[in-house]
């Protein structure tokens, strides 16, 4: 009492459950105890086909191309990368605080990003994407306490430009990672 299974079966003693009375087919055999009847194989939803077709139209990039976004995703990393170290050499400081050893690690993380991306490297597109995510949720949230029009005009901007670029590096990735198509043989 009070024992539950997920499986038909499982428990010792368990009765099959009975027979479904509008079997009509004289053909179908009964099944073997313990095992259920073989199922249909299950058709592909809506989503499913239009994700086939996406990937039936992406293209292998040839050696190299270098899709816009990405090349439009180094430039941007590598000009932060340089921004910060400009920004830090000149006294920019975030809440008064600030070190020269993080402003090296961010700018050299911004660097790499930049020189991967240049190279059409699956990981710095990868990463660089993450760091815009994170750009994205930071200028949302400031954006909820914008102080005057330019801030709130700015924080606008970054989450627009960013998404966009975030969106348009998302199908250059599937084309960096995609492999070579072979004829069918």
């Amino acid at each position: 009492m009070g024992q539950r299974s997920r499986k038909r079966g499982q428990r010792s003693g368990a009765v099959a459950p009975p027979a479904a009375a509008s079997q009509t087919d004289a053909s179908a055999a009964p099944a073997a105890p313990g095992t259920e009847p073989a199922a249909e194989p299950a058709r592909p939803s809506r989503t499913e086909l239009r994700n086939a077709e996406a990937r039936a139209a992406l293209v292998p990039l040839a050696d190299g191309e270098r899709p816009g976004a990405v090349t439009a995703g180094a430039l941007v990393s590598t000009v932060l990368g340089v921004l910060v170290v400009v920004g830090y050499a000149s006294g920019a400081r975030v809440g008064g605080e600030g070190s020269l050893a993080g402003a090296l690690f961010l700018a050299g993380i911004f660097l790499v990003a930049g020189y991967g991306m240049w190279r059409v490297r699956y990981w710095a597109v990868l990463g660089f994407e993450a760091l815009l995510a994170f750009q994205i949720v930071v200028a949302s949230l400031s954006l909820m306490v914008a102080s005057n029009v330019w801030a709130a005009l700015l924080c606008v901007a970054v989450i627009v430009l960013g998404g966009w670029l975030f969106w348009k590096l998302i199908r250059a990735m599937a084309r960096i990672q995609m492999p070579e198509r072979r004829p069918a043989r």
